[in-house]
């Protein structure tokens, strides 16, 4: 099988930028708090989309922004707001984004976090439009509850970039990383920001429950993460174990079209294309387990569907994990991957199940790879198992070093 080297992503992006937005509002992420709103709401910040400029767009408020945006503070202190993770994890890194902000972004931040008991989070559900409002006299003493300004320093005071093309993302790692269920976003001391984004790897516990209950092993919820991939032009992969099913093309992993595709196609005696090429995405079990049901969603994908694909896996030690890292998961020889999904045919806009005997390995795994032939989109992946350590117990204490 013909295969290319994956795509570099630029020297000045993080490796985090692979991990799940734990904050995003999609995942039921929420801001709780936040002292000042006047110009745009804080919950902007945890918008997916990516965020506009509309040049004509005022309020009676004043100008309109695609993201969180203070008044000019003329009091004591300065501006913050605390974020309810969507989904508890281990965070790794944020986004700072000020696209758009750019005679009016916040000129610096810090960012606390702290992982809290549902028993120790006060009622603080503020509701509606907030455009225009600042924290009350109340919302203030329920926020005083939390003492966030005790919380652990994830990023010092740092200053920002104001939020032309080249300058808005604001990238902050987290060393070591830490996990969290709760942020406090400081600005000093007051502006705008468009998104914040959190990266990292969910980390749910698991209820007690029967043996028989399987769950989805590679869902984001579950701990589930991406950690390579061929091509990711119009969507990251990620975008597949994400919670429910896909809203629009764009909450899906679609690839270019390959370069490499035969003038004229043809098929095998099972109506599979035969083409040289292939796509591919790795990701890592939330909880190593037995594969007993997959579920390939093509969710809007009508017209640009991959033809077919295939799933295989392994169990991986955290030191052959990182080996295949370093490698960008490039194939070598004495590969650990075993066929698990053998090549199936697939169609546009529909969810495919599959189960029985058409599964291959019966194994307890750590890690799988989705190859789709030759390119195109699929909006979600669902791996239903149970959990289960590999034979290997390095293999089922994974923990990311990237």
């Amino acid at each position: 099988m013909a295969t290319r080297p994956a795509e570099k992503p630029a020297t000045s992006q993080p490796v985090f930028l692979q991990f799940n937005n734990l904050a995003c509002e999609v995942v039921g992420g929420k801001v709780i708090f936040a002292t000042d709103e006047w110009f745009a709401p804080a919950q902007n910040l945890l918008k997916r989309e990516p965020p506009v400029f509309i040049a004509a767009a005022f309020t009676e408020f004043g100008k309109w922004m695609d993201g969180w945006e203070t008044r000019r503070k003329r009091i004591p202190g300065h501006d913050w707001c605390i974020i309810q993770l969507g989904i508890p994890g281990v965070v790794h890194g944020f986004d700072v984004d000020t696209s758009f902000f750019t005679g009016n972004y916040t000129p610096s931040v810090s960012i606390q976090g702290a992982c809290l008991r549902p028993d120790e989070i006060p009622a603080l559900a503020p509701e509606g439009d907030r455009a225009g409002l600042a924290a009350s006299e109340q919302e203030f003493q329920a926020a005083a509850q939390l003492h966030s300004e005790s919380w652990e320093e994830l990023v010092p005071v740092t200053e920002l970039k104001p939020g032309y093309s080249d300058s808005c993302h604001n990238y902050f790692p987290v060393t070591p990383p830490r996990k969290v269920t709760h942020l406090r976003l400081n600005m000093y001391p007051d502006g705008g920001i468009a998104r914040l984004r959190v990266y990292g790897i969910g980390q749910k516990e698991r209820a007690a429950g029967s043996g028989s209950d399987q769950v989805d092993l590679v869902a984001l919820a579950n701990g589930g993460v991406c950690l390579g991939y061929s091509n990711a032009h119009f969507g990251h992969p990620r975008n597949m174990i994400g919670s429910g099913r896909a809203v629009n093309m764009a909450d899906g992993w679609e690839t270019a079209r390959r370069l490499d595709r035969p003038k004229v196609l043809e098929v095998d005696e099972k109506g599979i294309l035969q083409v040289p090429g292939s796509e591919w995405a790795v990701f890592r079990l939330g909880h190593p387990g037995v594969i007993s049901s997959i579920e390939i969603d093509t969710n809007h994908f009508k017209g640009n569907f991959p033809d077919s694909c295939k799933i295989e896996g392994c169990a991986l030690n955290p030191e052959e994990e990182e080996q295949h890292l370093s490698r960008r998961w490039a194939d070598a020889e004495g590969s650990k991957w075993r066929n698990l999904l053998p090549p199936q045919k697939l169609r546009p806009h529909h969810r495919h199940l599959f189960s029985g005997e058409v599964l291959e390995l019966a194994e307890a795994v750590t890690h799988v790879r989705l190859v789709i032939a030759p390119d195109g989109g699929i909006s979600r992946l669902r791996l239903w198992g149970h959990p289960k350590a590999p034979p290997s117990s390095d293999a089922g204490k994974l923990a990311s070093k990237l």
